[in-house]
């Protein structure tokens, strides 16, 4: 009997792999649209069928990255507020991921760039995370984060850290397969989960933007004004050359980057999209003096022609070739961005736009969702 018990059991599980499998995807918060929503477009361009689970979700991020598919959140969208202060949520998180029911789900994909990846995965299930970054506010820029926070935060923070980061830390054992956004972030993986991890660039929409006939005098800076991008930097650099920088967008960080700045810095605010290409592609070449896990914003530059002035760290060892699609500099400074602007004026001329256009084409969107498909494809049939 316990035989036949088993060859029954066998024959269930062999008609339980003809179907296809049941994936969800787990994000961490639907409530902007950035690089790591972009990645869930592209994952439900591969999984049309898949579910999303995520913590916390605005209505209109939600329609927007998914569509009509239902969204299910965990008890944390309860909370009055939850969209607007879901950061301050983190203690939470942990139960919140856990109390997911992923129950008859054979693929679990986890978009990682909060605690995606720690939720309770069935037994014989596949769970692929795709790493944007380990929580950097648990780990290497804590302090950063901890000094930009309100008093009582500060308090929240220093007395949760230790058990956060052991939750983190153990919750990667969860993962069967970690793929990381840049051999930067796999270095963190490494350092911080003892894991490794496979490297796939993100999806950037490269074929929207294109080449101007006509080059402008100014540098340009866009995304999110937050420290570690230091575009204290930028403008340093710039008002000491007497060189333009234009900077889009806004940020906690906007009014003081606004007394810093000087007459050659201009401030244009949120862009359409139409004008954030027009301004790619009309700048003499594309600042980055922060380190970026990745970084779509220089390779967005890259598709519009225009090289990338980039501190030598970080994701931006992976997208810019220096002499060749931009410049890398070595010390995180004024004078080495100085320096750097420097050089590259001297070098303006080696400067291909196409070419440098034909290097973005690398990061597209086709050629995530191919190779990140393969990749799990490999991965299931590992399993099976």
């Amino acid at each position: 009997m316990p035989e036949a018990t088993d060859l029954a059991a066998r024959a269930t599980g062999a008609d339980a792999t003809k179907r296809p499998p049941r994936v969800v995807i787990v994000h961490y918060w639907l409530v902007g649209v950035a690089g790591g929503e972009q990645v869930i477009r592209s994952l439900l361009n591969i999984y049309p069928d898949a579910d999303v689970f995520t913590l916390i979700a605005d209505a209109a991020v939600a329609r927007n990255v998914c569509g009509d598919r239902k969204i299910v959140t965990s008890y944390l969208q309860k909370i009055p507020g939850a969209t607007r202060i879901h950061r301050k949520l983190l203690p939470l998180m942990p139960g919140a991921l856990e109390n997911l029911d992923l129950s008859g789900y054979d693929l679990i994909i986890s978009s990682e760039s909060g605690p995606a990846k720690g939720v309770l995965v069935p037994l014989g299930a596949t769970h692929v995370c795709y790493c944007h970054t380990p929580m950097r506010y648990l780990w290497d820029q804590f302090p950063e984060y901890r000094r930009e926070s309100g008093m009582l935060v500060r308090w929240m923070m220093s007395a949760l850290i230790a058990r956060l980061r052991m939750w983190d830390f153990l919750s990667a054992a969860r993962v069967d397969a970690f793929v990381a956004n840049s051999h930067h972030v796999a270095k963190r993986i490494a350092r911080y989960y003892r894991r490794d991890a496979v490297v796939i660039a993100p999806p950037v929409e490269v074929d929207e933007f294109g080449i101007s006939e006509k080059v402008a005098d100014y540098y340009l800076i866009t995304g999110r004004h937050v420290g570690y991008k230091r575009i204290d930097l930028a403008i340093d650099a710039c008002e000491r050359l007497g060189r333009r920088l234009v900077i889009t967008g806004t940020g906690p960080e906007t009014e003081r980057l606004q007394q810093r700045a000087g007459k050659h810095t201009l401030f244009v605010g949120q862009c359409s999209f139409a004008e954030l290409k027009t301004h790619y592609a009309s700048a003499r070449a594309f600042l980055m003096p922060g380190e970026e896990d990745f970084g779509i914003a220089p390779v967005e530059a890259m598709a519009s022609g225009r090289p990338v002035l980039a501190f030598a760290q970080g994701g931006a060892l992976d997208t810019v070739i220096d002499g060749s699609t931009g410049i890398l500099f070595a010390e995180q400074n004024v004078e080495g961005l100085c320096n750097a602007i420097l050089r590259f004026e001297r070098e303006a001329h080696r400067f291909d736009p196409q070419a440098i256009r034909n290097h973005a084409s690398a990061f597209s969107r086709a050629r995530f969702e191919a190779d990140f498909k393969a990749f799990v494809d490999q991965r299931m049939q590992g399993a099976g």
